[in-house]
């Protein structure tokens, strides 16, 4: 019997347009119910994002993945996220690399994400709290980050943090009225390039 995690990967996944196999492994292996309140766990395979606490959401999965995709973290990678929530992109970004540092502002979801991800054995995974738009200097530079909340303007001081060779992926803003671009960035020595993916609706990057 497949479980509902597999389902998803099947049925939401792979027909649209997830094809890294290692990001189908670690999506297939992460339980998205745990990171869930447990009125809210009958939904947690449905395509689309679920209100967490905070005013905050659990994005739909197959962002996670196409975000994860993007990015293309490595074994060895060190990331970086920007915007814990539930922690359960935490949870399948430390699948895919060696070490994974979480960045939430709202202290109780850094906490209940904390416990989540301690209770489940996602041991590779340090949530800090913080304003996310400060990056996190201490664990500088990453391989990988992700930001899980749409900036107006891509923040200095994540771009500051990338690796030589590092991909950030970012929902930006362009006006109220539009969906936000969602955007991969990559880092060559002193030179930063982006390439659009597609149109994503994320909560804004909220600073200090």
């Amino acid at each position: 019997m497949s479980t509902p995690a597999q389902r998803m990967v099947a049925e939401q996944l792979r027909p649209h347009g997830v094809t890294d196999e290692r990001v189908l492994q670690a999506m297939a292996s992460v339980p998205r119910e745990e990171f869930l309140a447990p009125r809210m766990r009958r939904h947690a395979y449905e395509d689309r994002a679920l209100a967490i606490e905070c005013g905050q959401t659990i994005s739909q999965p197959l962002v996670v993945a196409l975000m994860a995709q993007a990015a293309g973290p490595q074994p060895d990678d060190v990331a970086l996220e920007v915007g814990t929530g539930s922690g359960y992109a935490a949870a399948v970004l430390s699948r895919l690399c060696r070490l994974v540092i979480t960045v939430e502002r709202e202290p109780a979801l850094a906490e209940h994400a904390s416990e989540t991800l301690r209770r489940l054995g996602f041991d590779n995974v340090e949530v800090a709290v913080g304003d996310g738009s400060l990056g996190w200097p201490a664990r500088a530079p990453y391989g990988v980050i992700l930001v899980a909340a749409a900036a107006r303007g891509v923040p200095q001081a994540l771009i500051d943090q990338m690796a030589d060779g590092g991909r950030m992926v970012i929902p930006v803003a362009m006006s109220p009225e539009e969906p936000q671009d969602l955007r991969v960035y990559m880092r060559q020595g002193t030179e930063v390039t982006y390439r659009s993916l597609f149109p994503v609706l994320f909560v804004p990057l909220r600073t200090g």
